[in-house]
């Protein structure tokens, strides 16, 4: 399988003089899990480059096993720092597309035009679209083919507004991934705050926060049909 993962270039939250990104867990524990079962990697943000990495999720009580990996291996971090920019991807080129979450993707994902055409190509090819925590928010403007909001009637999940309010970024945010998910006819559900949930809707993945990563991993493996996810 060859899989794209987007990653933001936004490091700003909103005008509060604070850093943000991807989160780093939502990166590191999809991305050894499609490594393991031998997935095809490319790596994509929309300026290129390196991706920044919200500091928080770098914080001792935010590491795992997975972002431990990650900070002794080289080859990974030389493919983070060198991420494609989005504008030169083509969906033709992939058979899945991923979204890792972090705060970033609400500023910069969300908008732009070159990742909602992706996700369209994507989907219009039936090909698995999947989004972790905030990340689901890049689905705000993607449309199918009829003109309506890809979420509508769908199952999904995301980072939950009792989750934003307990990290007290509820007034910072641009939108929140609850509300809107709701707000594009989406079915959402959610688990208990910061358990781990994913949901599954035909090609459609959504994971609701940091410690869903992994299992939405495992459920894009599991529906791409290629792998062992008994890891």
């Amino acid at each position: 399988m060859k899989l794209l993962i987007v990653l933001t270039s936004h490091d700003k939250l909103g005008n509060t003089g604070k850093k943000t990104g991807f989160w780093l867990e939502e990166f590191t524990a999809p991305y050894y899990e499609f490594l393991d079962a031998g997935v095809e990697i490319t790596l994509a943000s929309p300026q290129g480059g390196q991706p920044p990495l919200d500091p928080k999720s770098d914080e001792p009580d935010a590491q795992t096993e997975t972002t431990e990996r990650f900070r002794g291996d080289k080859v990974a971090q030389k493919a983070l720092a060198n991420t494609v920019k989005l504008a030169e991807v083509n969906a033709s080129d992939f058979d899945a597309i991923f979204y890792p979450g972090g705060h970033g993707p609400l500023w910069d994902l969300a908008e732009d035009a070159h990742s909602v055409a992706l996700i369209q190509a994507f989907w219009a090819a039936g090909k698995p679209v999947s989004a972790v925590c905030h990340a689901p928010g890049v689905l705000r403007h993607v449309l199918v083919e009829d003109g309506t909001p890809l979420v509508k009637d769908k199952r999904v999940t995301g980072f939950s507004n009792s989750e934003e309010d307990a990290v007290g970024l509820t007034d910072i945010v641009p939108f929140l991934v609850e509300d809107e998910l709701k707000k594009n006819g989406g079915d959402y559900s959610k688990a208990a705050d910061w358990r781990p949930y994913v949901v599954t809707d035909g090609k459609l993945i959504t994971g609701q926060n940091p410690a869903s990563s992994k299992a939405v991993a495992q459920a894009l493996l599991k529906l791409s049909g290629g792998a062992d996810i008994s890891k």
